[in-house]
Order: structure tokens, then C-alpha cells, then sequence
């Protein structure tokens, strides 16, 4: 047998001794104050354990079975945009259902702050999920063709779950293209403006602004 092979060969057994499987993830965003990672967990896989404060944002309904650190075993039914903080040292979290889970972890890089945002800034419509000393989530929804009051918002995470063709209408009056496809995870700037829907999709969108 070759060396290669052979390495092969340990590899496999080792990880089938080890009779774990752990989700594939895909990582698309890094910078200073987040790590963001796209994950689709089979059934019977895990989510490796949170080594880093961070915030799930499921894209999927499925059924998880959470094992924390400590205390007891449970098992949550969760829907597309649910959001779960999960502090570092979690335990893992795993498929218990029949279909593949999509999730989206955001890790925050930073020891955060004290300031509570609240909803300060942003539009009556926005949903607050969670909030704590890492970071504020929301929850934006634009009807087609619809528009939200101008905001300002802080540098953020967004997970667009459904997507839709949009514009930005800055204070100064200038229209800013804006689009999101459905699926897609891109980090923006802080911002004041007008979120203005121009298809015929509805916009949903969580957000997340790391502290």
C-alpha cells in the first residue's frame, strides 16, 4: 500500500471510530468583528460546538436536538428566520430531523459592549429577535413595490431569505442599487436611508449588527 493510501486509509478509520459526522460550512464573510459561516446539516449531523459567542440564523425549518455544556438534552422545533444566541462553550446542535437543515452562524470576533440599542434608529416595522452585550438582530419585511421610512442603521450582518430587486434613497436624494437574491449573506455599512422595494418580490431580510 502507498503512503498516500495508507494516511487514507487511517483517516477513514479514525473518523469512523470517532462515529461523528459534522456539517459541511462554507465561510463568507471575515473581518474584524465577525465570522460568518453558511452550513447545511444532514440529518444525524452536528454543528461543531461554539468556540466563539455566536448567533444562528436558520434558513430552513427542521428539528435540532441541542446539547449544551451543561444541563439537560432538548430538542426544538425551529423555523425559517428563527434566530438562537448561542454562548461560547455551547454544546452541539444537531439534525433531528428528516430533511437537511440550512443555518447561518455569525461568531462574534469582539467582547462586545454595554450600550443597549433597543430600536433606537430604526423603522416601526422592524421586529427586534435578540439583543445583548454582542450584538442587535432584527427582522425586516418591504411588500413589493413598498418602502420604509428613512433609518439609520449600524454595520450589519444580513441574511436575505427572500430576496428582492431594491434601491437606497440617500438623504441627500440620490438613489443607491441594492439588490438582494434570495440566500444570499453580505455585510453592509452603516447607513441612513430609505429602503425602497422595486419588485414584485417581498423583501425578507434578518439582520444582525455586531457591537
Amino acid at each position: 500500500m502507498s503512503r498516500h493510501n495508507l494516511v487514507v486509509a487511517i483517516t477513514f478509520c479514525v473518523l469512523a471510530a470517532a462515529g461523528t459526522a459534522y456539517a459541511s460550512s462554507l465561510e463568507k464573510i471575515r473581518n474584524e468583528k465577525v465570522v460568518v459561516t453558511e452550513s447545511t446539516v444532514a440529518p444525524g449531523e452536528q454543528e461543531p460546538a461554539a468556540k466563539l459567542p455566536s448567533l444562528i440564523v436558520y434558513i430552513s425549518d427542521g428539528t435540532v436536538q441541542m446539547v449544551p455544556a451543561t444541563g439537560a438534552t432538548r430538542k426544538e422545533i425551529v423555523k425559517k428566520g428563527d434566530t438562537a444566541f448561542l454562548p461560547e462553550g455551547t454544546g452541539t446542535l444537531t439534525n433531528a430531523g428528516p430533511s437537511p437543515l440550512h443555518l447561518v452562524r455569525i461568531s462574534f470576533l469582539t467582547t462586545g459592549g454595554t450600550e443597549t440599542w433597543g430600536k433606537t434608529g430604526l423603522p416601526p416595522n422592524y421586529a427586534l429577535l435578540v439583543e445583548n452585550k454582542y450584538a442587535r438582530a432584527y427582522d425586516i419585511k418591504i411588500p413589493a413595490h413598498g418602502s420604509e421610512p428613512q433609518h439609520t442603521h449600524k454595520a450589519r450582518v444580513v441574511v436575505a431569505l427572500s430576496g428582492a430587486e431594491l434601491e437606497h434613497i440617500l438623504p441627500d436624494g440620490s438613489h443607491q442599487p441594492s439588490t438582494l437574491k434570495t440566500g444570499e449573506i453580505a455585510w453592509r455599512p452603516a447607513a441612513t436611508h430609505i429602503g425602497h422595494n422595486l419588485g414584485a418580490t417581498d423583501l425578507w431580510v434578518v439582520a444582525v449588527e455586531p457591537k
